[in-house]
């Protein structure tokens, strides 16, 4: 797995937004962070306009990214947001100087979709809070997003949930949002899991979706060979009149129950003010005990 160079003072790194429309001003705190950083924000012209809820047409989104991707002094792009959006210009992207010298790709969410795709690539990526939301994020999540842009390891442990399935385990993160994972099953970039570690999160969904979704994971072979099972934030489920009976907790436990890898719930990761920043790709080891989890890179 190609790991791409961690930043250094002064490195320019590009805000652009792969899906929904968002404003200059909303990245604002943003470019005051990047600057505390050392680093030289470069705004990209998908911030400021817009096409129905997009930044713009798929093509205007596409030519922004892909400038950014070619740009050799870009060392690292941070999307601005998710929402919806990223899926229709994945397959118009080339990827050819990006293989030749990777650079960093940040966010969550939507931004699933380059996750996947890109962790095909064999180069890893980040997972971590994005300028739409950083804002409000924790000092946790903004000091694990800086760590791993430059480069400095960091070892992540929080207290067990009494619902884990206690064990140990190490494999390569991948994963990001259940939806996206769900939507791109059968594509070119859909994931493979075999020995890794998958991170999932989601938000605003349905429960009886949630089961659906890892039904989907199942059947498509995503938990066969699975080293273990990351569950960060479920954030604002909802319920259909008549109960699904399960809350999600218990539909991931029954949708993996004949598996025998170990499963973390809680993981401050997703939709969520405390969305530590993960490394996907990097190759981990996961502790699971009944009083703390730990997650550390190797």
């Amino acid at each position: 797995m190609l790991k791409p160079d961690s930043l250094q003072k002064g490195d320019k790194i590009a805000i652009v937004s792969t899906a929904r429309k968002i404003t200059k001003k909303e990245i604002d705190e943003a470019i005051t962070i990047l600057k505390k950083w050392d680093l030289t924000p470069v705004i990209g012209s998908t911030i400021g306009i817009e096409n129905n809820q997009f930044a713009g047409s798929d093509e205007d989104r596409r030519t922004d990214f892909q400038k950014m991707l070619d740009d050799k002094e870009i060392k690292a792009i941070w999307c601005a947001r998710g929402g919806y959006g990223t899926v229709r210009i994945i397959d118009r992207l080339d990827f050819a100087a990006f293989i030749r010298k990777p650079k960093w790709i940040v966010g969550y969410s939507d931004i699933t979709v380059l996750h996947s795709h890109i962790h095909s690539l064999n180069i890893s990526t980040i997972h971590a809070a994005m300028p739409i939301d950083i804002y409000k994020s924790t000092e946790m999540s903004r000091k694990t997003l800086r760590n791993a842009l430059y480069g400095v390891s960091s070892t992540h442990t929080i207290k067990s949930n009494s619902n884990n399935k206690p064990g140990n385990c190490t494999g390569r993160l991948v994963g990001g949002n259940l939806s996206i994972l769900y939507s791109l099953c059968g594509s070119v970039s859909s994931i493979k899991t075999k020995g890794k570690i998958l991170c999932i999160e989601d938000l605003d969904e349905y429960l009886y979706h949630i089961d659906r979704m890892l039904q989907n994971l199942k059947r498509n072979g995503y938990f066969d060979e699975l080293s273990g099972l990351l569950v960060g934030g479920m954030t604002k489920m909802h319920d259909n009149n008549v109960p699904f009976g399960k809350n999600v907790e218990e539909i991931i436990l029954d949708a993996v129950k004949e598996y025998d890898f170990p499963v973390v719930f809680d993981f401050p990761l997703g939709h969520i003010d405390d969305n530590w920043a993960l490394v996907l790709g990097a190759q981990v080891s996961l502790n699971i005990s009944n009083e703390f989890v730990t997650l550390e890179y190797v």
